[in-house]
């Protein structure tokens, strides 16, 4: 059975492709205005499937070409490894952040979740 012959649902997906939850996730990274963010569970709810974990998996095999800066830990913390990358998108989009106080470690800022954080906004309506 050639594959032009199989059901759609049931030809193999090509190599690169993305999974489903994947694109949907990344979908939505997308949708992040500059200078706002989304947590790994906002981005869950959202979607209304999966969860934190399942969300930053994502963002770790396939976020790439895609705003990863906007999807954040809950606690405004850098993403471990990429702060300074992070930190100068944060600075060109003007996204809110607290600066870092003598005693944390490297000195470096956090974002300011409370004005930071974006809900979907005019979005909202019509998520998937």
């Amino acid at each position: 059975m050639s594959e032009e012959s199989l059901p759609h649902d049931d030809r193999p997906e090509p190599p690169d492709a993305l999974p489903e939850y994947a694109e949907r996730v990344l979908d939505v990274a997308e949708l992040i205005p500059p200078g706002r963010v989304m947590t790994y569970g906002d981005v869950a709810e959202w979607l209304e499937e999966g969860g934190p974990r399942q969300v930053g998996r994502v963002m770790a095999l396939y976020a790439g070409a895609a705003p990863w800066w906007r999807v954040v830990r809950a606690d405004g913390a850098l993403l471990p490894g990429h702060e300074l990358r992070a930190l100068d998108h944060y600075r060109v989009e003007g996204t809110p952040l607290k600066e870092a106080s003598r005693a944390t470690e490297g000195h470096l800022p956090r974002l300011d979740m409370k004005r930071a954080r974006w809900d979907g906004g005019e979005h909202a309506d019509g998520h998937t």
